[in-house]
Order: C-alpha cells, then sequence, then structure tokens
C-alpha cells in the first residue's frame, strides 16, 4: 500500500524534473498549485488534490526522449488511480477532473484559452481539444466537476519561476490527515 511518506519521496525526488516545457520543476508546479488553494482557503482535501494532482506525471515510466510529448499520457488517471488507494473522492476526484476542466474552461470561456501557455496548448491538443456542448453540460453534472474547475485556475498559475511557497514537508501533516480509514 501506498503511503503518504511514499508519496513525499516521490515529490521529493522525482520533482526536480522539468514540468514539460514550463518555466518550473514538477515540485516547484505542485507548491505553487497548493499555495494558489490555500489562498483562497480551499478545504484540505481540494488543498492536497492541488498539490497531488500532476503526480501522474512522475509516475509515467515511458521514454519521452525528444524533449516534447508526442501523445495524451493521461496522467490525470494515472495520479487518481494510484492516489485512491490512499486518499478519498475530495482528494481524487478533482485531480482525475483537472484536464476535463481544461477542456470544459476552453468550451466555455471565449478569453480562456488566450491565457494557455504554450505547452497547455500543445497538451489541450493531445487531450481532445474543447469539450463539444454536450461533452460541457455532461462535465458539470460529474461530482467534484467545480473543484476540479478551481484547480484547474490554480494549475494555470503555478508556473511562476522561482516563487516563494512553503517547503514538501510543511504538507505531510495535512497529506495524513486525508488519509481514509
Amino acid at each position: 500500500m501506498e503511503t503518504v511518506d511514499r508519496i513525499m519521496d516521490l515529490l521529493g525526488t522525482k520533482g526536480a524534473a522539468q514540468y514539460g516545457r514550463e518555466p518550473v520543476s514538477q515540485l516547484e508546479h505542485a507548491l505553487q498549485c497548493a499555495a494558489q488553494a490555500e489562498s483562497e482557503r480551499a478545504a484540505p482535501g481540494l488543498v492536497a488534490a492541488a498539490l497531488l494532482h500532476d503526480l501522474g506525471h512522475l509516475l509515467y515510466t515511458h521514454d519521452r526522449t525528444g524533449g516534447g510529448q508526442e501523445r495524451d499520457d493521461r496522467h490525470e488517471q494515472v495520479a487518481s488511480g494510484h492516489l485512491s488507494r490512499v486518499f478519498g473522492a475530495d482528494v481524487i476526484e478533482p485531480i482525475r477532473l483537472h484536464v476535463d476542466a481544461k477542456r470544459w474552461l476552453c468550451a466555455n470561456e471565449a478569453a480562456y484559452f488566450d491565457t494557455l501557455s504554450a505547452a497547455s496548448v500543445r497538451s489541450l491538443a493531445l487531450q481532445g481539444g474543447p469539450f463539444t456542448l454536450g461533452e460541457s453540460a455532461a462535465f458539470l453534472k460529474r461530482p467534484f466537476a467545480t473543484e476540479a474547475i478551481r484547480l484547474r485556475r490554480w494549475d494555470d498559475l503555478a508556473k511562476v519561476p522561482r516563487a516563494k511557497t512553503r517547503a514538501l514537508a510543511d504538507y505531510h501533516d495535512l497529506l495524513q490527515s486525508m488519509v481514509r480509514a
């Protein structure tokens, strides 16, 4: 069984890797996203989701030579599947839905697409592009869709080089408190 200590170790070691084509590491991105959630006084489960939402990138084992992602690695599914052994739906579902939240935002907020980084535009294309009208309506009916949209907005803001954040160790007790019995 996965433990918080193993998850923290994974973030602390593999998290030093570059976050795709963004100007931050995976760990910097995770910490900035959690800080965004905390700044909006999000519920503890959503702060944990913000910290862990891209863990799937660190679990991805296929070769990525050439510096670019050539297909959707479904990192949100990898992360939510892996973490579902440890955490409940309040942590897992926003993680599982954060890519769909980007697709929903692109389909429903005209200016949103223009705020995406070049790397996010590229991944959007690999992830299926903006939702159709029907997909958008179905997404909003899903439990935790609103939380996933909030998470996605923080995700977009969490790409600032050398931003000041709390240390990873500062989140240990929060994650431990979210572990399912």
